[in-house]
């Protein structure tokens, strides 16, 4: 079903003209970019809290498969 979703969106905005369909191109790509932003920034959160707290360790490669 989703497939046939998505081809008809397709079929839709190829209807456009270009510069509508370089409008949702460039929309969608902003938009795709700030979700991708916001990810990073709670990765980095989380990261930031395990540091805080001490929820991490440090060594080399051979120390972690070690542990493992």
């Amino acid at each position: 079903m989703q497939e046939s979703i998505i081809n008809d969106i397709l079929q839709n905005v190829s209807s456009l003209s270009l510069d509508e369909q370089d409008f949702i191109v460039q929309t969608f790509s902003k938009r795709i970019h700030e979700v991708r932003r916001n990810e990073i920034a709670e990765r980095a959160k989380e990261a930031e809290y395990n540091y805080n707290t001490g929820n991490v360790t440090s060594g080399s490669v051979s120390d972690l498969m070690k542990k493992l």
